[in-house]
């Protein structure tokens, strides 16, 4: 726990009390045309009041209003369903209700994404068995299995399917059969741009060291699967072998360790280090740092934890980092870091985090009053402030859980 923060909790109950209603929403709202997605329906707005009702801030009704929109249209099975939209980010929304009034829904959708994950998961072995190189779709957080890994990591850690997403995981760790590597990449290298497709400014494609779509979801899905004691062969050894490509590629300067968000070939064709990223979550040190704190105490390394935690603080402590993120949203802006700041804070070795939260949540705080809630969306908008605001005035973690979603938890 982290000591509670009254302004914080303010600011997070007006922007739930403007969004109890789904008819008062802004008309704008993109979010009314796909309910079902979690960045930017209403399932990822029923996160929001189901926190609050279950930290006993907020009235259950509200949640089930927001869900039952999010439910209007057809669940979607198909090839878009992922953790962030469809079937399983339903089913993690109605997990996070904590109350068993969803429990027949649950199980349906339960046998849904696990036929899901069993498709996704021969069709991955079959592009690994081809020798084919590795999409960013087929693996990554928001679109992919690491997604899935955690919808089934939550929802049933014990079951087999939980195990089969972490055996691929490791899986992606080694060479692709019959290759013998000339080139010092990776076997995550994708050969693609930053879009997941095919880009002409990424000729030779990019190693991903991004949490949202990058090898940094693997490395702290790995982690947390050893903090939830299971085990499947080669696990240790894979998130050991991440961990070491990621510290290849840390960068130190005057205020601290960061990590780039993405590598590229230069003239050379050897990997380089993209530019600082912005401290937010998907790309920067919101994101990496968090990860690599997980990896420090799912392997008993507390230098890689200490890094970790010195990277963090370096860009709470600079407003120069901290101005890089205009926004107030979870996924580019201040709440992405906000959240994981107070997710490492308290695993920390170090009261001196904890201590920087109350100023990075005031300035979100004031921002997010001072402008009219036309976005009110989890990852880019209001509601994903809300959030973070709500866990820093409480000074709890999620009761939720809803910050799994983010791979912080």
């Amino acid at each position: 726990m982290s000591p509670a923060h009254p302004y914080a909790l303010e600011a997070s109950t007006t922007i739930a009390e403007a969004l109890a209603d789904p008819q008062a929403i802004p008309p704008a709202f993109e979010g009314r045309a796909r309910p079902q997605s979690l960045a930017g329906g209403a399932v990822g707005i029923a996160l929001l009041h189901i926190e609050r009702a279950r930290t006993g801030h907020g009235d259950d009704t509200i949640a089930h209003t927001w869900l039952k929109l999010a439910t209007s249209q057809p669940i979607s099975t198909g090839g878009n369903a992922n953790l962030f939209h469809g079937a399983p980010a339903l089913g993690l929304a109605l997990h996070a209700t904590g109350t068993t009034r969803y429990r027949r829904a649950l199980a349906a959708l339960d046998d849904t994404v696990l036929a899901l994950t069993r498709a996704r998961l021969a069709a991955a072995h079959a592009r690994i068995d081809r020798s084919y190189p590795l999409p960013m779709r087929e693996f990554d957080l928001i679109h992919g299995l690491t997604g899935l890994g955690v919808y089934h990591l939550h929802r049933h850690p014990g079951h087999p399917v939980t195990r089969d997403v972490l055996a691929y995981l490791v899986r992606l760790t080694h060479p692709l059969p019959g290759q013998h590597d000339t080139t010092g990449l990776p076997p995550w290298w994708m050969q693609v741009g930053l879009s997941g497709e095919p880009d002409p400014g990424h000729p030779h494609g990019h190693g991903n060291l991004g949490v949202a779509h990058g090898m940094g979801a693997v490395i702290a899905l790995l982690s947390l699967a050893v903090l939830h004691d299971l085990t499947t062969t080669g696990l240790r050894d894979a998130l050991a072998h991440l961990c070491s490509w990621t510290d290849q590629w840390r960068q130190d300067d005057n205020l601290g360790p960061w990590w780039p968000g993405y590598l590229t070939l230069d003239h050379t064709g050897r990997p380089a280090p993209s530019h600082h990223p912005r401290p937010s979550w998907c790309y920067g040190i919101a994101g990496t740092a968090r990860a690599q704190q997980l990896a420090g105490i799912a392997l008993d390394a507390p230098r890689r934890q200490a890094v970790a935690e010195r990277g963090i603080l370096a860009a709470l402590r600079d407003p120069t980092r901290t101005d890089l993120l205009p926004e107030i949203g979870l996924c580019h802006g201040k709440a992405g870091l906000l959240h994981a700041a107070f997710r490492m804070a308290i695993d920390a070795r170090s009261p001196a985090l904890a201590a920087e939260l109350p100023n990075l949540a005031s300035h979100l705080a004031a921002q997010l009053l001072s402008e009219p809630t036309t976005d009110p969306e989890l990852m880019d908008g209001a509601t994903g402030a809300a959030l973070a605001l709500h866990a820093v005035g409480t000074g709890t973690p999620p009761m939720s859980g809803w910050d799994t979603v983010l791979l912080l938890a």
